[in-house]
C-alpha cells in the first residue's frame, strides 16, 4: 500500500488546526464510559476521606444516593458499590456477604430506588466479608473452590433480590460463572448482567483499595496467588476470558488496567463481547501523588491513561477519577 511521499502527504497538515485533530479522532473518552467506584460506610450524613486516595471519600448511604445522582446527572451510565463493612459484621464464612440488611443491599436499594436509570453493579467476593480477607473460604489453609462457589451463589442471589443491575465476579474461582448464571436464571433474573473479572491479576497495585473497604489489615501479608493470575502470563488470561464467555458472562472485566493493555487489545482481537477495565486504586493513586507533588499535569495524565484504556478496546472503565473526569468532559 502507497501511503504517499512527502511534501505531497503531510500528515501534519491535519494536525495543525483544533477542529481538525477533533474531526479524525479515532478514540473519544465520554461520561458515558465510566463507571463510578463508591465506598459505602455504615451511619448517616457523614464523609470519610480515603487518605491513601486522594480526593477519594467513603459516603453514608444517604450521602451515596446523591452522589450517584450527580454522576447520572453528569451521564456516567453506572455506579460500583464497594462497602466498608465494619469488623463486627465479619465473619470466617463471610455470611454477611448474603445477608439481605447487609451494608451493601442497603445501598442497592437506596440507590435504585432515587435512580431507577442508572445501573447499578456490585462485586462478587467475600475478601470484604471475611475476618481473613480473601476472596474466598478458607479451610485448612487453603481457599477450597467449590465450597467458595456455592457461597458466591448465595451472594449473587442476594444482591439479585436487593435490585443490583449487574454482578462482577471478582473471586477468580473455578466455574463461578457457569453456576451464578444457571442460578440466576432458575430465580428468573434474566436480566441480572454478569460483568465477569477474567482477567484478575495478583498486582501489587491494590493496597489504598484495600485500606478504603477495610480489608488491609485482615489480610495482613497473605498472597492472593492461587486465585488471582500471575503477572506474567497473558496465555491464560485468553483461556479464562473464553470459559467465561462460555459459561455465561456479558461483559469481561480485565483488572488493573494499564498495566494490562496488551491483555485488553489482545482479547478486543479475538472475542465478540464488550470489556471492560479496572482502573485500580494503584493506578489512580500514582498518579494523583504525582500531581500534587506537581511533577506532572495530574487531569491530562488521568484522561490520557484513560484514553489509552479506551484505545486498547474497553467499552467501559472503572476509575475512581470518573467524577471528576466526567464534569471535565461536560
Amino acid at each position: 500500500m502507497n501511503n504517499g511521499t512527502f511534501p505531497h502527504t503531510r500528515l501534519r497538515r491535519m494536525r495543525s488546526d483544533a477542529w481538525a485533530r477533533t474531526l479524525i479522532a479515532e478514540t473519544i473518552l465520554r461520561p458515558a464510559d465510566l463507571i463510578w467506584p463508591i465506598f459505602i460506610i455504615e451511619g448517616h450524613s457523614n464523609t470519610v476521606e480515603v487518605t491513601s486516595l486522594p480526593g477519594v471519600e467513603r459516603f453514608t448511604v444517604d450521602f451515596a444516593v446523591e452522589k450517584a445522582k450527580e454522576a447520572e446527572a453528569l451521564g456516567i451510565p453506572c455506579v460500583g458499590i464497594f462497602p466498608c463493612v465494619d469488623s463486627a459484621d465479619k465473619r470466617e464464612d463471610g455470611s454477611d456477604a448474603w445477608n439481605p440488611d447487609s451494608l451493601a443491599c442497603r445501598a442497592i436499594k437506596a440507590i435504585k430506588t432515587a435512580c431507577p436509570n442508572l445501573g447499578i453493579m456490585v462485586d462478587v467476593a467475600l475478601d470484604l466479608y471475611t475476618t481473613h480477607g480473601h476472596d474466598g473460604l478458607l479451610i485448612d489453609g487453603r481457599i477450597d473452590n467449590d465450597k467458595t462457589v456455592e457461597a458466591l451463589v448465595k451472594q449473587s442471589i442476594c444482591f439479585a433480590n436487593a435490585g443490583v443491575d449487574a454482578l462482577g465476579p471478582s473471586d477468580m474461582m473455578d466455574g463461578r460463572i457457569r453456576v451464578i448464571r444457571d442460578a440466576l436464571e432458575e430465580q428468573r433474573f434474566i436480566d441480572t448482567k454478569i460483568f465477569a473479572y477474567s482477567a484478575k491479576y495478583a498486582s501489587a497495585l491494590y493496597g489504598p483499595y484495600r485500606d478504603a473497604v477495610g480489608s488491609k489489615g485482615t489480610l495482613g501479608g497473605a498472597s492472593k496467588s492461587t486465585y488471582q493470575q500471575d503477572p506474567a502470563n497473558s496465555d491464560e488470561a485468553i483461556r479464562e476470558a473464553l470459559l467465561d464467555i462460555d459459561e455465561g458472562a456479558d461483559m469481561l472485566m480485565i483488572k488493573p488496567a494499564s498495566y494490562y493493555l496488551d491483555i485488553i487489545s489482545r482479547l478486543k482481537q479475538m472475542v465478540h463481547i464488550p470489556l471492560l477495565a479496572y482502573q485500580v486504586s494503584g493506578e489512580y493513586a500514582m498518579i494523583k501523588a504525582a500531581s500534587l507533588q506537581g511533577w506532572v499535569d495530574g487531569d491530562r495524565v488521568m484522561d490520557e491513561a484513560l484514553l489509552s484504556i479506551k484505545r486498547a478496546g474497553c467499552s467501559g472503565i472503572l476509575s475512581y477519577a470518573a467524577l471528576d473526569v466526567a464534569r471535565r468532559l461536560n
